[in-house]
């Protein structure tokens, strides 16, 4: 440890009237210049890239006994973390799928780092524990990241990944006796697993075995799809496709419900555009048949009748429609058009009762109508209020179903579905210490910058003031056509219970009205949800909500971009923000891990007009010296191998650097944590904690 980083870290906080002035850990600076296009750009925090280095260790640990030492400063800190651990501890159900003649389902009783998979052979039944993750290690770091059950329901592959990672190792377990076998297969990432249906193997993919030492970093080319035989050597398993000449491309692989075909999907990037490959499992030697093979719109097979395939598209549908596809006849003037696209966007379909289940967004709002297999509609499924459904799992002849509903409001509770009588039933419903009838959630459009008209939902406690004084926490994401729709947070509750607003405008960038939306927000137009999300916070302030003073910004991942950028170009209009596991490096986010993939959503550095476009929003790029900026703390993990941490690293070095205020600039670096899937749930509630109580400060919140 150098000699002025050390000093740094031991430099005590300091009071100063009402505010605190900080001394931050050292960062050094090199002389690290590259050229893009012509242009010379420095990178002076280049050497934080290297997580492993003896200097960047020492680095987080400088920053995160300043970032800890601050927060333990705060009083309401712990009551903030003892109400989330209350409100937290209550029964959590996973929606309930069945295979052969067992049911499965997820369970947390409340506090358990990982929920628990149970197995029974009728809903009146006992349920059995399958798997534990719990007991997998002493922390809760290890998860179960994915599963797939064999036709008969004998067995089940499973994932597990280690401190967040996305490297996945997977396993088999004998359902009956819960023991493990002797499979075992590593270097998993980005896949699930499919049975064939004879439940002698799996399909799978994987990349070649990575350099130990570097394997969070390193990027990640060449995916691989195989087969594997049950009780055989990983080393045995069977190279069912690749593409040596094309290294970006990855598959999905599916075997049909019929057991007949394997559906292979290739992706390239992040990019929704994909091919549809497939093969005859009924003749060993069969080849890789494409049937789609230019990357110019989405598909998404809903399952199969004999040769007829039938695919959710977006080609000359941007909200989807669905098409059947003979492979007997695959030309595409044979293809068929069996449900039209509609003014709402068709998210998914199912087939049960031998009907589609098509699951719509209406504004952000989950709509679901059910056809028969000619298109003709049928009914619309009486939900429980507004807000997102999901789930509607199960065979093609099932008639009974489940799924989930929740809210803003409403925990997420699980329903029986009868797809002959249309009938919900609770299944199960969760008891949270909270009353939901002292909240409203309301749902309003504004214009952003360029006239267009965006959903914002906004959730309080009733009888708000709209004096300009309340806090206010704005939430967004706009990216790679995600859609955020209404959920539950035991988090959010407690914001709002301190008299916290939260609000979610559906920016471009998602998938909230297609793929034109999702267009909207992508490269060279990627300022528009920027524009998007600063225009919500103007709306909030010009209507009453609150004032610069008591907004807060957050996001993560491609919602952390959204933050920093949004903080660095209207620094007056926040008073805090809460960038998370963000890509903040928009020059260098291709050379690490999956970021290359991203292009397809941000472009890449290498092309002129997207580099001159990245460059005028990339938050690291765009930090002023002498600018104060609203009170920041940078939430990032040591092992996020999807957003590398460098990126938060540099920006937390760099922001500070060029602060001029007196508010604080922090950095939180979580230990033993990814990019937030399988996060224990302790871990969980001190991060909320955290953020809440770093807000509070900095909001001027009085907490009762």
């Amino acid at each position: 440890m150098s000699a002025k980083l050390d000093n740094a870290a031991n430099h005590p906080l300091f009071m100063q009237s009402s505010s605190q002035a900080f001394v931050y850990p050292s960062s050094r600076q090199v002389d690290q210049v590259d050229d893009y296009h012509g242009i010379q750009v420095q990178d002076p925090y280049r050497w934080l890239e290297d997580p492993d280095s003896e200097e960047t260790k020492a680095w987080v640990e400088a920053q995160n006994q300043v970032t800890f030492g601050y927060l333990n400063e705060i009083p309401v800190r712990e009551q903030i973390r003892e109400r989330l651990t209350q409100l937290w501890n209550y029964e959590r159900y996973g929606i309930p799928f069945k295979q052969e003649n067992r049911y499965f389902y997820f369970k947390n009783d409340g506090l358990q780092n990982q929920s628990v998979l149970y197995t029974l052979t009728s809903l009146d039944d006992e349920p059995k524990v399958l798997l534990d993750p719990n007991t997998l290690s002493e922390d809760g770091t290890v998860a179960l990241s994915g599963l797939a059950l064999s036709e008969d329901a004998k067995f089940m592959a499973y994932g597990l990944s280690t401190s967040g990672s996305d490297w996945k190792e997977w396993k088999v377990l004998d359902v009956e006796t819960g023991e493990n076998l002797s499979d075992h297969l590593q270097w998993v990432k980005f896949s699930g697993a499919s049975w064939t249906h004879d439940g002698q193997g799996f399909f799978y993919c994987r990349y070649d075995e990575p350099n130990e030492a570097t394997k969070l970093e390193d990027i990640n080319y060449y995916q691989k799809l195989y087969y594997h035989k049950l009780g055989t050597s990983q080393s045995d398993d069977i190279l069912i496709y690749h593409r040596p000449d094309q290294k970006e491309w990855m598959f999905g692989a599916g075997v049909t419900e019929d057991g007949r075909y394997l559906i292979i999907s290739v992706d390239q990037g992040t990019d929704p555009k994909n091919l549809v490959f497939y093969k005859d499992l009924a003749n060993p030697d069969s080849p890789v048949v494409e049937l789609i093979s230019e990357f110019e719109a989405n598909y998404s097979l809903i399952d199969n009748d004999g040769s007829v395939f039938w695919f959710r598209t977006d080609l000359d549908a941007p909200r989807g429609r669905v098409i059947a596809i003979d492979i007997n006849n695959p030309a595409r003037e044979n293809w068929q058009e069996i449900i039209p696209q509609t003014a709402e966007t068709l998210e998914g379909v199912g087939v049960l009762n031998n009907q589609f289940v098509a699951d719509y967004l209406q504004d952000a709002r989950s709509s679901i109508k059910i056809f028969n297999l000619d298109g003709s509609f049928v009914r619309e499924v009486e939900l429980p209020g507004i807000g997102s459904a999901g789930g509607f799992g199960g065979k093609r002849y099932d008639t009974e179903t489940f799924y989930t509903f929740t809210s803003f409001t409403t925990p997420p509770t699980i329903y029986r579905y009868d797809m002959v009588s249309g009938e919900s039933t609770v299944f199960r419903e969760p008891t949270v210490d909270f009353n939901p009838d002292n909240y409203e959630t309301r749902q309003v459009f504004y214009s952003s910058k360029d006239g267009t008209r965006v959903p914002m939902f906004i959730t309080y406690k009733k009888g708000l003031l709209l004096n300009g004084n309340n806090p206010t926490l704005l939430y967004g994401y706009g990216g790679f056509n995600v859609s955020l729709t209404p959920s539950f947070s035991v988090g959010r509750v407690v914001w709002m219970e301190m008299g916290g607003v939260y609000a979610i405008p559906n920016l471009r960038g998602g998938g909230e009205y297609g793929e034109e939306w999702h267009q909207a927000g992508t490269k060279l137009n990627k300022q528009n949800v920027f524009d998007d999300f600063i225009a919500a916070a103007e709306w909030l302030i010009k209507n009453g909500y609150t004032a610069p003073e008591k907004l807060a910004i957050a996001g993560g991942s491609n919602g952390g971009l959204l933050v920093g950028a949004c903080m660095t170009q209207r620094p007056d209009l926040f008073a805090a923000a809460l960038p998370s596991v963000g890509v903040l490096d928009m020059l260098r986010f291709h050379k690490f891990t999956i970021g290359w993939a991203w292009c397809s959503d941000y472009g890449s550095p290498e092309n002129p007009d997207e580099f001159e476009a990245l460059y005028a929003y990339s938050p690291l790029h765009n930090l002023k010296s002498g600018t104060a900026y609203p009170a920041t703390m940078i939430i990032t993990a040591d092992h996020d191998d999807r957003v590398v941490p460098a990126h938060s690293f540099k920006f937390a070095a760099a922001l500070q650097a060029a602060h001029a205020g007196e508010k604080p600039v922090l950095i939180r670096i979580e230990t033993k944590a990814g990019h937030g899937a399988g996060k224990p749930t302790s871990k969980i509630i001190e991060e909320i904690a955290d953020e809440w109580a770093f807000l509070v400060r900095s909001l001027n919140i009085e907490v009762s």
